[in-house]
């Protein structure tokens, strides 16, 4: 049986251990894969690994032979789901591998915004902090955590890890209601009464035709001035224009991103201009301790052999 993994330099292979990953098939593995080359290295193929390489209906379509996709990643956005059931291929994904890393690059941000350490730091090296006329230097205004409001929008399994934390931090966690869920929702709150209430609120949610540009500008109107904006989540999941708008004006006190809309993003993305104030934005790496690495590759051998046996697990579609 053949497998093809078409992006394992997402994973940093050297750093990894994949001896049992390399029992289970005959693979082809690829660094990189661009989306004209997917139907020919897919050709003949049973099993294909994917990290973000998107397989779309026409990929999947010119594949006859596919019988399993592993997302090697909790988010399935990269695939068309619709097209691959219909062509009767099992999708699966990995959950849960990366909860303590995202949840401890989350709360980074958050202290790193906080406490201004970015500009303070700034400070220190060009040395406006050794020319001071006292000890200390107090010119950013920081935000102590104890006793704020933390909101939380996506309560699966890394916004429940954040929130845990969240409260660590002496702060008090509201958990908007669930996109997909009907009724009432006992411990959850309507979004229009979590904006207004919270001092930060981190997105979990995955993207979808609901969520997409979730905070744009009404959103963002809505919630508290001076509020922070955090999202390890997906870039898609705001209007950016309308968050450097929202930054600039000063109606947010400041945002921490890992995700942006397109990735890597042009230099001509707008978050990335110049002149916009307390925004933190990291690679998308929030997931990426090897620790978390490990448990990802080790999430994808083991949905191979559920499958393999007939079990499968994990299965999105």
């Amino acid at each position: 049986m053949q497998g093809v993994f078409l992006d394992t330099d997402t994973l940093v292979p050297s750093e990894l251990d994949f001896s049992t990953f390399d029992t289970l098939l005959s693979w082809a593995c690829y660094p990189q894969t661009r989306a004209d080359q997917c139907a020919a290295r897919l050709e003949g193929a049973q099993v294909v690994v994917t990290n973000k390489v998107v397989l779309d209906a026409a990929t999947l379509k010119a594949c006859p032979s596919l019988k399993l996709i592993c997302i090697c990643a909790t988010g399935t956005n990269n695939v068309d789901l619709a097209a691959a059931s219909a062509l009767g291929i099992t999708v699966c994904n990995v959950t849960g591998y990366a909860r303590a890393s995202v949840a401890q690059h989350t709360m980074a941000l958050l202290l790193s915004l906080a406490a201004r350490l970015v500009p303070y730091h700034e400070a220190v090296r060009s040395g406006e902090w050794s020319r001071a006329s006292q000890f200390c230097l107090l010119d950013h205004p920081m935000m102590e955590l104890s006793g704020k409001t933390f909101g939380v929008i996506g309560y699966g399994d890394l916004g429940r890890e954040v929130a845990r934390l969240a409260k660590a931090f002496g702060m008090q966690v509201l958990v908007a209601e669930s996109f997909q869920a009907q009724g009432n929702q006992p411990g959850r709150v309507p979004m229009a009464e979590l904006l207004p209430a919270a001092d930060v609120i981190s997105l979990h949610c995955p993207l979808t035709a609901q969520t997409d540009k979730l905070v744009d500008a009404a959103f963002l109107s809505q919630m508290k001035p001076g509020a922070v904006l955090l999202n390890t989540a997906r870039g898609g999941l705001i209007d950016e224009p309308a968050l450097a708008q929202a930054l600039r004006s000063g109606q947010l006190g400041g945002a921490g991103l890992d995700v942006l809309s397109s990735e890597p993003p042009s230099m001509a993305h707008p978050l990335l201009a110049d002149g916009i104030p307390n925004l933190l934005i990291t690679p998308h790496n929030a997931w990426g301790t090897r620790e978390s690495r490990q448990r990802l590759l080790n999430g994808v051998v083991e949905n191979i052999r559920q499958w393999q046996a007939g079990t499968p697990m994990n299965v999105v579609c």
